[in-house]
């Protein structure tokens, strides 16, 4: 068996689907690895990975929305066609067995700010005092 695993970003939102009585969640993630050419230009190589997850759990559907990190996992198909003027090209598709939301979409509202957690800790809570506060010096 082959196992693939994909970490990137949806490029449209999840469409659930219901083929012959079973429900399939289509949605595609790209990938973007930088690297350094001959000359030493760095560029951008963007792989497309087409998703299928054949669930009964579709709830995680309304979450994967364009711009969402996940991790997939799944086993992976390779599909050659011929495009529309003759050229042959290839598709790699995805059979999804695992999926995890990793980050939301980015937005420019600032809503994407990390909590400091200040709302979580208990009312009778002292932070420690003195000029050495460290990470590890938090109570929990």
């Amino acid at each position: 068996m082959i196992k693939l695993q994909v970490i990137g970003n949806l490029g449209k939102d999840a469409l659930v689907n219901n083929v012959n009585g079973k429900s399939v969640i289509n949605f595609n993630v790209a990938h973007t690895e930088r690297y350094k050419d001959a000359q030493g230009i760095q560029k951008d190589r963007t792989t497309w990975v087409d998703c299928s997850y054949w669930t009964d759990r579709t709830a995680v559907a309304p979450y994967l929305k364009k711009g969402t990190q996940v991790y997939v996992e799944g086993t992976p198909d390779v599909r050659s066609y011929t495009t529309a003027d003759g050229r042959n090209g290839a598709s790699l598709t995805l059979r999804i067995s695992s999926v995890q939301l990793l980050g939301a979409k980015p937005s420019g509202s600032g809503s994407g700010e990390q909590s400091t957690g200040g709302e979580a800790a208990p009312n009778n809570y002292q932070a420690p005092t003195g000029s050495d506060n460290t990470l590890d010096d938090l109570p929990f």
